[in-house]
């Protein structure tokens, strides 16, 4: 029946079109998540009235945020070849694709950061102000934990984003099912191979969807 349906698809090379997509998606996560905090918590802390209130530092990290934000994926992907190149000596393949999936995303995710910080109860951090607390502590022990409903929210919505960001990617070789979808699908006008791609596609994003719901459920106390 499956195979009445995609006649021209290679199973064996849809799975591994389909990890790395997964590879790629999942490795650009976690550093995104990493990276976005740390320039969000950055924006938060240096604006005004804040912990670390800095105009210049705040209006510079505003500006990195907002260009490298602004910047559509497939012209970032090629902006940042020769930096790719440099960096991994290659353009093709699962890992070139990284660093501009990453300069992509970490920006966007940064802005949701710093968003669900700002709707953080003020008082609770003027509390641990007048106690005492370090930056540090309160970062972690209040800013962190406070806005982690809001933090898983985003980088859901940001993953989702990644896994199209990975789709466009394979159109100049960085495989996955993009690249898979593109070239043994659209070019050699197989339907089928572009379907079941898609297919796929849309099963991860709504796995993903699904995990980053239950876990936003699970930490959301009001």
């Amino acid at each position: 029946m499956i195979e009445q349906i995609f006649p021209n698809v290679e199973w064996p090379v849809m799975w591994e079109a389909t990890y790395e997509t997964i590879y790629m998606t999942l490795i650009s996560v976690v550093i995104t998540f990493i990276l976005g905090i740390a320039l969000g918590l950055l924006l938060f802390l240096t604006s005004k009235g804040n912990l670390w209130e800095n105009k210049i530092v705040y209006a510079v990290t505003t500006a990195v945020v907002n260009i490298f934000r602004s910047i559509p994926f497939i012209i970032l992907i090629v902006l940042l070849i020769p930096f790719t190149r440099a960096l991994l000596g290659t353009i093709r393949g699962a890992d070139a694709a990284l660093p501009a999936l990453i300069i992509g995303a970490a920006p966007f995710y940064a802005r949701m950061v710093e968003i669900a910080l700002r709707e953080i109860d003020k008082g609770v951090i003027e509390a641990a102000r007048s106690m005492g607390a370090k930056v540090s502590t309160i970062v972690f022990k209040v800013l962190i934990p406070e806005s982690m409903p809001a933090l898983i929210s985003g980088i859901t919505v940001t993953a989702i984003a990644l896994v199209g960001y990975t789709a466009m990617a394979g159109v100049i070789g960085a495989g996955g099912l993009g690249n898979l979808a593109f070239l043994d699908g659209f070019q050699r006008s197989r339907d089928d191979v572009t379907l079941a791609a898609t297919i796929i596609i849309l099963i991860i994003v709504f796995i993903i969807q699904f995990i980053g719901d239950f876990f936003t459920n699970r930490l959301d106390k009001r």
